[in-house]
């Protein structure tokens, strides 16, 4: 038997492709389809994420180096169902131990809408005991158990009767890299780092400040880019937990991305905060990660920093300043953004810069014509401003 399930393994999940789906935030379909398609993948942008088909070892891949994804679903069973009977036949015949580790109970998400089947508990205490049956029936006892730490999650959507049920491939969420242990009051996801880093066009050829870096995400986003590190090369995934995954594959397809990692002769990315703390955090996390050469850290006040004295030429600068709840009343809030902002005018001229600030917040006035997104940060709205400050 186990013989046989290697072989269909190889023919029904190895050696075919899949319909993918990769989560994003709102706001960041059109970043991910970019992203796929610098892969080789070809997407389809949809509300919420992304839509593309690829072979298994693609999605590996996809994993591995997207940076505006948050989660990467395999679709593997798609049925139609009105009543609980045309359902549990429909769980009931499908192959799980394809997909599903032997010895594993997977965590199971269902959502509805518009279905005769509503009732989402039942519909999960249901698929969770016709998967322990099947995997019980057709796996080896004695095979090993998916990698402590790997945990499995199956969603199942249904939407006017139809069902999909999909796989998750990622584990935790994308955002976490695996290189930060330590977080700041507010800190910023690093998929929003990365989607502000992108709207910017930064790709590690110039100067880089984070002179408000906090827990760094800015900074640590930055290097990965300037390294040309994949964001998921220091984590793991669900995928390793799989019946059809093979650790060879995975290192061979590591070997590329490995031989194009670059060693910096001397930082460009230039980190500081007030808080000696934060820094020294920081400093930590680089030195753990081998992303020294690429940042520099030093405590600084922004409004004492000059940008000439870290490096000669202009760059990028970055800031999620605090607001909200973090600093108190609105009025202190804005106050804050317009001293930051008449400190951007006299000390960063010809910069560009990313400004993180509450929505509706009005454009500053402080060069190019400023181009906006507005993003989620923290249940909060917030607008994304990228531009030039003026030289003049």
């Amino acid at each position: 038997m186990l013989q046989s399930l290697e072989k269909r393994i190889k023919r029904h999940v190895i050696g075919k492709a899949h319909d993918f789906f990769a989560i994003t935030a709102p706001g960041f379909e059109t970043l991910c389809t970019q992203e796929l398609t610098a892969l080789g993948l070809s997407g389809q942008a949809v509300f919420g994420g992304v839509e593309f088909s690829a072979r298994l070892h693609e999605a590996y891949l996809a994993n591995l180096n997207l940076r505006t994804a948050s989660r990467i679903l395999m679709r593997i069973h798609s049925f139609r169902a009105s009543a609980f009977r045309s359902f549990e036949k429909a769980v009931s015949q499908f192959p799980w131990e394809l997909f599903v580790p032997a010895g594993t109970t997977p965590r199971l998400h269902v959502t509805t809408h518009h279905c005769r089947l509503h009732h989402t508990d039942a519909i999960a205490d249901r698929l969770a005991g016709f998967i322990r049956e099947r995997l019980q029936q057709t796996t080896n006892p004695a095979a090993s158990p998916a990698p402590a730490g790997l945990d499995q999650q199956v969603f199942v959507r249904g939407t006017d009767d139809r069902f999909i049920v999909s796989i998750d491939s990622t584990g935790p969420n994308l955002y976490l890299r695996g290189i930060k242990t330590h977080s700041g009051k507010a800190p910023l996801r690093e998929t929003m780092a990365a989607a502000a880093l992108m709207h910017a066009d930064f790709s590690g050829g110039r100067p880089f400040l984070d002179p408000m870096c906090g827990a760094g995400t800015f900074s640590l986003e930055a290097a990965l880019m300037a390294k040309n590190i994949p964001p998921g090369w220091y984590r793991h995934f669900a995928f390793m937990g799989w019946p059809s995954f093979r650790a060879t594959r995975w290192e061979f397809l590591r070997r590329k991305p490995a031989e194009g990692i670059r060693e910096l002769g001397r930082p460009i990315i230039f980190a500081s905060d007030i808080d000696p703390e934060a820094c020294r955090l920081l400093e930590e996390c680089l030195q753990r990660c081998s992303l020294a050469d690429a940042v520099s850290v030093a405590r600084r006040d922004f409004f004492e920093l000059d940008p000439r004295d870290v490096t000669n030429r202009p760059g990028l600068v970055a800031l999620n300043p605090p607001y909200g709840r973090r600093i108190g009343k609105a009025s202190e809030s804005r106050e804050l953004a317009d001293a930051i902002i008449a400190r951007l005018q006299s000390h960063y001229r010809g910069w560009n810069f990313i400004l993180v600030v509450p929505a509706g917040r009005s454009r500053p006035e402080i060069g190019s014509p400023v181009r906006e997104y507005p993003f989620i940060h923290g249940g909060l709205k917030v607008n994304v401003m990228v531009g030039t400050i003026s030289p003049g």
